[in-house]
């Protein structure tokens, strides 16, 4: 989950890097970025949170210079090594202070997870929370997860993806900024297993229907929820009517106060749930 919200955040660049030669002389084009930067100081428990467990639990990946980019064709993840055991995996995209996943990996112990998180404070908490709860089957990277997903994970290694909440990018300039785009779902599709599923949520009405359209449009995933309403009102602001597609709410997914608080404002929080062919 993406917290907080874009509307609370001020927006520090379009593009992530540029376009230009690498260490390696490796052009690497320019690319817009799906998140808010968020910077300022982190509190003394983000930063002994990182020292104490960062090596437990964070991912040591090879970077392009400094930033949240991965080194392609260098940042693969040996599964079985990196957890020490061979099991199906769950990644998460944006999530957060770790709510989510910490909760899934605690009560579901014989999948392993793996976190993906760009927010430094929200890494720090996650770790914060996965060693109080004494949680052995998660690893967290701190990635810009659009370019690094396909660069991790090989193809078919994973058996679930979540992106619950990501920023919505409200303003209509923006939107080319939103995360699950049609060539993001070819990115899905390709590290999924076949029969592994893609669950996404949002409480933005306008994403819900950009992400339904892009998930059913991709030839790589079934819906198996295809004509379902999220809410009894859709037929009124869904600009395909009762097209519908929305799956019931996911019920591993943790009630957080940011969806709480997008509740009492009177959003609706659509899921949907796709399948790998």
């Amino acid at each position: 989950m993406t917290v907080p919200t874009s509307q609370e955040q001020a927006v520090e660049h379009e593009v992530v890097g540029r376009e230009g030669a690498g260490r390696e002389g490796v052009t690497h084009p320019a690319r817009i970025r799906s998140f808010t930067r968020r910077g300022g100081r982190m509190p003394q428990r983000h930063h002994r949170a990182l020292a104490e467990h960062g090596p437990a639990y964070l991912l040591d990946l090879p970077r392009q210079e400094a930033g949240s980019m991965v080194q392609p064709g260098r940042s693969r993840l040996d599964l079985p090594t990196v957890f020490g055991r061979t099991s199906s995996v769950v990644a998460e995209i944006g999530s957060g202070s770790g709510d989510c996943v910490v909760a899934a990996a605690g009560s579901d112990t014989d999948r392993d997870y793996v976190a993906l998180e760009v927010w430094r404070p929200g890494v720090a908490q996650t770790l914060a929370k996965a060693a109080h709860a004494d949680v052995r089957n998660l690893r967290v990277a701190q990635v810009d997860a659009g370019q690094a997903l396909a660069e991790l994970f090989a193809p078919g290694s994973l058996e679930e993806l979540w992106i619950f909440f990501p920023d919505p990018w409200p303003k209509k300039k923006h939107h080319k900024r939103r995360l699950v785009t049609p060539d993001f779902a070819e990115t899905v599709a390709t590290v999924l297993r076949p029969g592994g599923t893609w669950r996404l949520a949002t409480d933005w009405a306008d994403y819900a229907w950009q992400m339904r359209d892009v998930v059913e449009g991709c030839e790589a995933f079934d819906n198996p929820h295809a004509g379902r309403l999220a809410d009894a009102g859709d037929p009124a602001v869904d600009p395909q009517g009762d097209r519908g597609g929305f799956a019931p709410r996911f019920a591993g997914r943790v009630l957080t106060r940011f969806e709480l608080k997008g509740a009492r404002a009177g959003r609706v929080v659509r899921d949907l749930a796709v399948v790998r062919r």
